[in-house]
């Protein structure tokens, strides 16, 4: 018995071999589907963290001109905590985290 394909049937069958050759291509390469959602996803993560740090540094920027207008609360403050400072005859007492 002897198989005899159609025309169609075999234009059909490259044409899906291609395509499927194609699609693979598109999304396995190094500049494919997968590579964009992998750089996608990096860079959702580096937004989240610039935007963390912008926080910070407003809060920072705020200390440092509180600190150039010399309030004198702050920089008492500043001084007690990162200097262990501390007034005539106040005793210092430094606590651990654990």
């Amino acid at each position: 018995m002897k198989l005899k394909l159609s025309n169609q049937k075999i234009l059909l069958v490259i044409f899906f071999t291609i395509a499927l050759a194609g699609f693979s291509y598109l999304t396995f390469n190094e500049t494919g589907i997968m590579k964009y959602v992998k750089v996608k996803s990096e860079v959702d993560s580096l937004k989240a963290v610039v935007k963390k740090l912008e926080e910070e540094n407003k809060i920072i920027s705020a200390e440092n001109d509180s600190l150039l207008k010399k309030v004198p609360a702050k920089i008492e403050r500043i001084a007690r905590e990162k200097y262990s400072m501390s007034k005539k005859n106040e005793i210092v007492i430094k606590i651990e985290k654990q």
